[in-house]
């Protein structure tokens, strides 16, 4: 009998998954706690992932930062990655050349795309982890809107994935909207600097209209990116119902008891 489950806390923008990975960390103190930005071993968001030679030259090119870079950075195979985000630096161009090496947003063909999240998932042999949007989030918002596949080759694309892991470990925590665009307009004020400026949304709304997808289907307006998220998470239960199944449990939003959630998990 496994122990320890791998739980992945997924859903849409403004769902809680932040919240919930919190208060999950605190209950269950003896799990490893990946967020986004952080140098997972499923996960590569925020994350410069680089060949050798492509690691060196930014360490050339960032003398000042060199520590830096060396102290958030894990050698995986013949490839670097590194949590560049965490780094503070004061040249903005620091951010724009590691994320030239991030995986997402289309930089890689789909085929090298799939190739190396299938990698890392056939690899990671861990028990006992928190990881919040390492499944769906970041992958499925490029399958949708820079390869622009269907919903069925995103399918698909899950149905292999999936085989990769190791199901008896693997749990998924699947928050449900009640209503979708008075999420996103909670958190389009919520995400905002002091002076009340919103940060999030404009981020998110450049991202999306500015996508091939975007570009392609003239998305301009918030009703287009609330389209956007409800064939998302559409796509989203149907890849629970029909892949994932029994491993995964849907919860509404903000609303679940969480020391039941807790007995389920363990």
């Amino acid at each position: 009998m496994v122990e320890k489950r791998n739980i992945f806390i997924e859903g849409l923008q403004g769902s809680g998954k932040s919240t919930l990975l919190t208060k999950l960390s605190e209950k269950l103190k003896d799990y490893q706690v990946y967020r986004e930005g952080d140098i997972s071993p499923v996960e590569l968001a925020w994350c410069s992932y680089m060949k050798p030679e492509e690691y060196e030259k930014a360490l050339a090119e960032f003398p000042d930062l060199m520590q830096e870079i060396q102290s958030h950075t894990v050698r995986e195979g013949r490839n670097y990655i590194t949590a560049y985000t965490l780094i503070l630096a004061d040249d903005r161009k620091f951010y724009e050349y590691m994320e030239r090496y991030e995986i997402y947003n289309g930089r890689k063909s789909f085929e090298e795309f799939r190739r190396i999240i299938y990698e890392r998932y056939r690899s990671f042999r861990g028990a006992g982890n928190l990881f919040e949007c390492s499944f769906f989030q970041n992958a499925m918002e490029d399958m949708m809107l820079f390869y622009q596949l269907s919903d069925e080759e995103i399918l698909e694309f899950y149905r292999g994935a999936y085989e990769q892991m190791e199901k008896e470990r693997f749990y998924m925590i699947y928050l449900v909207s009640k209503d979708i665009e008075q999420d996103i307009l909670r958190i389009k004020k919520e995400r905002a600097d002091e002076a009340g400026n919103e940060m999030w949304y404009p981020l998110m709304m450049n991202y999306f209209t500015t996508s091939p997808y975007g570009k392609e289907h003239g998305c301009k307006e918030f009703s287009d990116l609330i389209e956007h998220f409800k064939r998302r998470e559409k796509i989203e239960k149907r890849i629970i119902e029909e892949i994932i199944k029994e491993n995964c449990i849907c919860l509404p939003a903000k609303e679940y008891d969480l020391e039941k959630l807790c007995e389920a998990i363990l």
